[in-house]
């Protein structure tokens, strides 16, 4: 992004000056022949919406700001401005309060939550992502089986009529029970451009096999290689700072077996690495085992999709879940994940939000708005979250156009009618999302 701004400006600067080699054949006053069209510069106001009367947190940590005008250009902002730019298009959000959109470091992007009747695979991943923005998430990291047709999503994103989040992939999970597999798999993922690859690092409660080191030495070598940062699912405190001393990006999952050692934490701090903590795909576990209350929220209703309803409603497979040692174990590790996360906050470790929302029985969208509600229980502040959401999250996908409301960033935002500041419950009055500058359908 810095490199490309550098060179726009160099290519005006170069047009406004007459820049460039010069032919000593030429006279000065002589019209050149095929003479290239002049370079149009933007004018003040020109083009421009300026988004006024709303108090805005940009998502750096700053206080909430009043008085300002968000102005946006082409799907980027143009920064946060005293006046409105001469002749620039006003929407009015007197009353309102404006965030960055929140950025998932964790979801799955899959087809699965569009709407029934729709059968093509690139639609079916858009009604996805359209259902995240639609709740104000407006970044997916998908951390595994998404769809070929996504990374075709994903390379014309970078566009000012988008209307949908934005999404960026891990490919298949690696986690083969050999070497070679892993490679098989690592290879092929890196050979289709991924963005990330994703370890899964687990043995489910010890009823599976858990991913041999020789395959995730393999597999990390293959990624170092092609300089592509690995985000590895974890659940085991040990598994989670062996990985850390093998170079992972990213830690995708709380741990969940025991409290969190200082020497964990130090590496963590140590290297950088950040921690998603997914409290929310805990209680997807368990949940079902009863008619959960939130399926009578409003909120959730807007635009949950009918079909899963019915499905984990369905008598025998509450049953199965009443009946699951395995629910049994992951409704125990939740608390057990968010004491590990106040002990992380507290230390200063960097939290991405991320909520494993996308497959089976994780509702896209309104799981995000109850991972918020985790974190208020385990212990952060509302700023702590919004932070983990935007900014922070942004940072820890090395991601430098998205998470904060500042110049040059598209302009990615959530319109909200209470203040999220106070309480992060108001994350979830959204009176409007935009993407680009764009409105989200939310209908």
């Amino acid at each position: 992004m810095i490199r490309q701004t550098i060179f726009l400006a160099s290519l005006l600067f170069l047009a406004a000056c007459g820049g460039g080699t010069t032919d000593s054949t030429s006279t000065p006053d002589a019209p050149a022949a095929d003479a290239p069209a002049s370079v149009s510069i933007p004018q003040p106001g020109i083009g421009a919406i300026a988004y006024t009367g709303a108090e805005i947190w940009d998502g750096t940590g700053s206080a909430l700001q009043q008085g300002m005008v968000l102005v946006a250009r082409d799907g980027r902002i143009e920064g946060l401005m005293a006046d409105v730019p001469a002749g620039a298009e006003i929407v009015d959000l007197s009353g309102r309060f404006i965030v960055p959109g929140f950025v998932n470091a964790h979801g799955h992007v899959s087809g699965r939550w569009a709407d029934d009747s729709v059968r093509d695979a690139t639609s079916r991943v858009r009604g996805d992502l359209e259902l995240y923005a639609r709740y104000g998430v407006t970044t997916i990291l998908s951390l595994g089986g998404a769809p070929a047709e996504t990374l075709a999503i994903r390379d014309a994103q970078a566009s000012p009529s988008l209307a949908h989040a934005r999404v960026f992939v891990a490919g298949q999970v690696v986690a083969g029970n050999t070497a070679d597999q892993a490679s098989a798999v690592a290879l092929a993922n890196l050979e289709n451009g991924v963005d990330w690859l994703k370890l899964r690092v687990d043995d489910n409660l010890g009823t599976g096999t858990k991913m041999p080191w020789a395959a995730v030495q393999v597999a990390m070598n293959a990624a170092k290689a092609s300089e592509v940062p690995v985000a590895t699912h974890i659940f085991y405190m040990e598994d989670a700072y062996r990985l850390l001393n093998m170079g992972t990006g990213l830690i995708a999952h709380s741990v969940r077996d025991r409290e969190v050692s200082d020497e964990f934490v130090q590496a963590m701090l140590d290297t950088g690495v950040c921690y998603v903590p997914t409290l929310v795909r805990e209680v997807s576990t368990f949940v079902y085992a009863e008619r959960p209350d939130w399926f009578d929220d409003p909120f959730f209703l807007e635009a949950a999709k009918q079909s899963e309803i019915d499905r984990v409603s369905q008598a025998e497979f509450r049953a199965q879940v009443a009946a699951s040692p395995t629910a049994a174990g992951y409704r125990n590790a939740l608390g057990q994940a968010q004491d590990n996360l106040r002990i992380l906050v507290g230390s200063g470790v960097p939290i991405a939000f991320g909520t494993d929302s996308g497959p089976a029985g994780r509702f896209p969208g309104y799981f995000e708005h109850m991972e918020f509600d985790l974190m208020a229980e385990a212990g952060l502040t509302s700023r702590e979250i919004l932070m983990s959401a935007t900014s922070v999250a942004a940072q820890c996908l090395d991601l430098d156009d998205v998470g904060t409301l500042e110049a040059g960033k598209w302009a990615d935002f959530v319109v909200l009618r209470e203040n999220p500041i106070n309480d992060i419950r108001a994350a979830r009055s959204i009176d409007a999302v935009y993407i680009a500058g764009n409105s989200v359908a939310r209908n």
